[in-house]
């Protein structure tokens, strides 16, 4: 793996049109432009708590739904994510964070393996905050594990503020990758007795 674990992804369909870029080693900046104002708070949430620095600006089709742009922007995030991490030599590969907010707790758990699958223990599709249909949160995760090749686990453990459980996906979500990416000095292979991911 190189010295600067730093990617670009450009993505430009009928519907959407984003451009991002991640520094999986940087200090949690971001510079975020998309019409979803919801959305744009969770992704600097998850740049904070993941300290990736993250660049992205997005734009689509919200005056029919905000579901292409939410799901297309969780392709690009999954697809650079990938690509930053290259073969995944020296890397923890697992993480977990169980994050409280007020009165919600949730769990995520990850696995970068190569293999994509998502649990998303939660049931609030009938909320919309700031633009953001909650029924698109699970779609963009969805979207994100397929494309960075992530076995991804979040679960609710309890809460009921719609506002709160979803910001303690995303730092949970944050977290839980910080952990995983990060370079363990010890470890200069592929982090599989295989000898490989995926």
């Amino acid at each position: 793996m190189g010295n600067e674990r730093i990617r670009s992804v450009n993505r430009k369909t009928g519907e959407t049109d984003i451009s991002i870029q991640i520094n999986l080693d940087g200090t949690g900046l971001s510079q975020i432009e998309l019409p979803i104002p919801f959305l744009k708070h969770m992704l600097t949430i998850f740049a904070v708590h993941s300290l990736c620095d993250l660049e992205l600006v997005a734009s689509g089709d919200i005056d029919v739904d905000d579901h292409h742009l939410v799901e297309d922007i969780g392709i690009c995030l999954g697809e650079v994510l990938r690509l930053a991490l290259e073969d995944k030599r020296g890397i923890n590969r697992y993480g977990e964070a169980t994050i409280p907010m007020d009165e919600t707790l949730v769990r995520s758990v990850i696995d970068l393996s190569g293999r994509a699958y998502l649990h998303y223990g939660l049931d609030l599709q009938n909320s919309t905050i700031g633009g953001l249909a909650l029924e698109n949160v699970p779609e963009f995760f969805q979207a994100l594990v397929n494309n960075a090749g992530m076995n991804l686990h979040i679960d609710l453990i309890r809460g009921r503020n719609s506002h709160h459980c979803i910001e303690a996906v995303f730092k949970s979500f944050a977290r839980a990758l910080r952990q995983a990416i990060k370079i363990e000095p010890r470890i200069s292979t592929i982090p599989s007795s295989k000898g490989t991911l995926g």
